[in-house]
């Protein structure tokens, strides 16, 4: 069945793969061994460029080898969003009356990427079936319009270790990212690309 892969990066960055040794993930195997009767045409990856931190300078330089690696793939997108940086007024945690300032960082435009893309290419018929690998609900709704409205397969790939009710409630069907598949995965740790040789991060080693 002609398949599109509808990835929402930080979800599954954050439920899946944050705190293990297993970042060096290669998104088409991934999918490949959840899906082995899919034929896998399009695999978006939604995400969205990171900054350094006084306490991770080389944060960036990380995400940048793994867009990298990523490209290799040869039917791989990255779709970047953005992050945006605002000064708030937030009570302490623990004193709930002092108010203090703050730099909220917020990451935008990945969801509504990842949702127009996936209404947008079921309605102009590019797939048959649309997996989305997340567990987040604020994607039920473009979810329920290709699933009812477009009448088409959709299949959550889930991150977490239970599915959010209001994804189960829409999809067609969904399995389970677990540790095992994580890291059978992997990229090997050195790739060539048209630029050369390069190799996976050494904090990730």
């Amino acid at each position: 069945m002609k398949t599109h892969i509808y990835v929402d990066g930080f979800n599954l960055y954050y439920r899946a793969v944050k705190g293990t040794k297993y970042k060096w993930l290669d998104l088409n195997a991934l999918c490949q061994k959840l899906l082995p009767k899919a034929r896998i045409e399009r695999l978006n990856y939604y995400t969205a460029r990171v900054a350094a931190r006084p306490n991770d300078p080389g944060q960036p330089t990380r995400q940048d080898t793994y867009f990298r690696a990523l490209r290799t793939i040869p039917h791989l997108r990255i779709i970047e969003g953005n992050f945006i940086s605002k000064p708030a007024r937030l009570p302490l945690s623990d004193n709930l009356n002092k108010i203090v300032s703050v730099l909220r960082t917020e990451e935008k435009g990945s969801d509504v990427n990842l949702a127009s893309h996936l209404v947008h290419d079921g309605h102009m018929g590019e797939y048959e079936q649309a997996i989305v690998i997340t567990n987040d609900s604020d994607l039920a709704e473009p979810i329920r319009i290709v699933r009812d409205e477009l009448r088409l397969n959709v299949g959550i790939l889930c991150p977490s270790k239970y599915l959010n009710p209001q994804l189960k409630a829409v999809i067609t069907f969904a399995k389970p990212i677990r540790a095992g598949v994580i890291q059978a995965s992997q990229f090997p740790e050195t790739l060539l690309d048209a630029v050369g040789q390069f190799h996976k991060p050494t904090e990730w080693r």
